[in-house]
């Protein structure tokens, strides 16, 4: 273990992304969400505001309203997913390394630290789009990313946090597949209640019928 080395984060570590670093099942996940919005849930609310429209009054029409506001915001998450898609830089924490690049903190690194008290936690450095704090994922731009990334076992590494200064000491880098939460459709979503909402076919309502 090298001892005597403590790495403070420079003023020009950082701070503005250039490219929208990312794990591949984080792009994924915004891939599969973009492809919702676009595919299915703006359809979806588009046919209701359409519906609505349709039963008259739109100044006191509760469901037209809505839906046009969905609309908007439905249009402006699609609008950032795409650029954030197209800003995608993948980076795979599978990738083999070596050397430098497999030694110390980079992006997609699990890195084991303690505390001054010796309090161990672990983590893993994603994009911003993949912060996830319940599973310790956290962000290669956040105070606590920033303070590990380049550092190498045993280092000792100073964090500028909100809540004050905190000396940490790396226990280990490595580098493996980080679980990302996969995109789920929203159970609220039009598209689920329109979709749970389907009429039966002929065929269906015969077998219904016939289970009575």
């Amino acid at each position: 273990m090298r001892k005597g080395f403590t790495r403070r984060p420079q003023p020009d570590d950082p701070a503005v992304q250039v490219k929208n670093y990312i794990t591949p099942s984080g792009l994924q996940r915004l891939k599969d969400e973009h492809q919702f919005l676009l595919k299915r849930d703006r359809p979806a609310v588009a046919e209701m505001v359409a519906w609505a429209a349709s039963n008259g009054d739109r100044s006191e029409n509760a469901d037209y309203q809505y839906g046009k506001r969905r609309l908007r915001q439905i249009d402006g998450r699609i609008r950032f997913l795409t650029k954030r898609i197209e800003a995608a830089e993948v980076v795979d924490p599978e990738a083999p390394r070596s050397g430098q690049a497999k030694a110390r903190a980079f992006f997609g690194a699990t890195v084991r630290y303690a505390n001054a008290e010796g309090v161990e936690r672990e983590v893993s450095i994603v994009g911003t789009d993949e912060v996830d704090l319940s599973r310790n994922h956290i962000s290669f731009v956040s105070p606590l990313g920033r303070a590990l990334m380049r550092s190498a076992e045993g280092d000792s590494v100073v964090l500028q946090a909100p809540g004050g200064t905190e000396h940490l000491t790396l226990l280990e880098v490595r580098y493996e597949r980080i679980p990302v939460e996969p995109f789920r459709e929203p159970p609220g979503s039009v598209a689920s209640a329109r979709e749970h909402a389907r009429p039966y076919s002929s065929e269906e309502e015969e077998t219904q019928r016939q289970g009575s």
